[in-house]
């Protein structure tokens, strides 16, 4: 799986919030250096925080794994 999708992804969904790396990582019960982390495509979310990002976002996972267009 190409993690720079997923990266990619979250980044996108996060600025449309027009939020900051820190404020999306406290909403997520993370620190800021795991969701830079996420958007350059070094590390994968869990299948746990997969599906909250769907939650937070209102989208499937398969939109945020880039299966499906959002």
């Amino acid at each position: 799986m190409d993690y720079t999708i997923i990266g990619k992804n979250i980044e996108k969904l996060r600025n449309s919030k027009n939020m900051r790396q820190e404020e999306f990582a406290n909403i997520m019960g993370i620190s800021r250096p795991t969701v830079s982390n996420w958007e350059q495509g070094k590390n994968p979310p869990t299948t746990e925080q997969l599906i909250k990002l769907a939650e937070e976002f209102h989208i499937s996972i398969d939109e945020l794994l880039g299966l499906k267009r959002f």
